[in-house]
């Protein structure tokens, strides 16, 4: 299985159509240029008076930073990310840099955007990005050295898609499941908080 587009009720972007979020990869090494690629579309993601508070630390299986990541899994993500070739933790900056001693409350927003702009773009280069909250962000800033400065948030697995056989049975059943989104009209709202948008009764697609 290599694609497992979202049905939608309106025309959106391939890449956006396309991206979601696989278990099993199929442990191919991710080349150098579309490393670079994904990590320079973050670069351009917007940020709260251009503060760019992301930072990035990655590990390439089989290095020492990617066996660091991995032990701060819970133990049901280490069943399956142990196929990714890449890790990644994503920081965020708590203080302005503009504004020294100032709280950047902007920071995990702006770090969600460029995870967002390089999950795009890996999804252009044929790549999949899993995004993940169940890690020990403790530990994590330990192991890695993270400043206090610097809130741990997320974790990510990048690679190739692979074959949904070599997950553990609960987790196949997961990888090929409906994808599924909460109606737009509980989602987009006009007048006031609850009142579905009136430009989704144009149902022209």
């Amino acid at each position: 299985m290599s694609s497992k587009p979202a049905v939608t009720n309106f025309s959106i972007h391939p890449v956006i159509k396309e991206r979601w979020s696989p278990r099993a990869f199929d442990g191919s090494p991710v080349e150098n240029e579309k490393l670079q690629r994904i990590f320079e579309a973050a670069r351009w993601a917007p940020s709260s008076s251009n503060e760019q508070p992301w930072r990035f630390i990655v590990g390439l299986k089989g290095d020492v930073v990617y066996d660091k990541i991995y032990s701060t899994l819970v133990e049901f993500n280490r069943l399956w990310a142990k196929t990714a070739p890449v890790l990644i933790v994503a920081l965020a900056k708590k203080s302005s840099t503009k504004n020294p001693g100032k709280e950047n409350k902007a920071a995990i927003y702006d770090l969600g955007q460029a995870i967002a702009y390089l999950t795009f773009q890996a999804t252009a280069d044929g790549l999949f990005v899993h995004q993940m909250g169940g890690f020990d962000t403790a530990l994590t800033a330990k192991l890695l050295g993270v400043p206090d400065d610097y809130a741990v948030v997320t974790a990510s697995a990048v690679g190739y898609i692979g074959n949904p056989e070599v997950l553990h049975p609960n987790l196949k059943e997961l990888e090929l499941a409906e994808r599924k989104r909460q109606p737009l009209e509980s989602l987009v709202f006009q007048e006031k908080f609850g009142e579905p948008a009136s430009f989704f009764m144009d149902t022209e697609q």
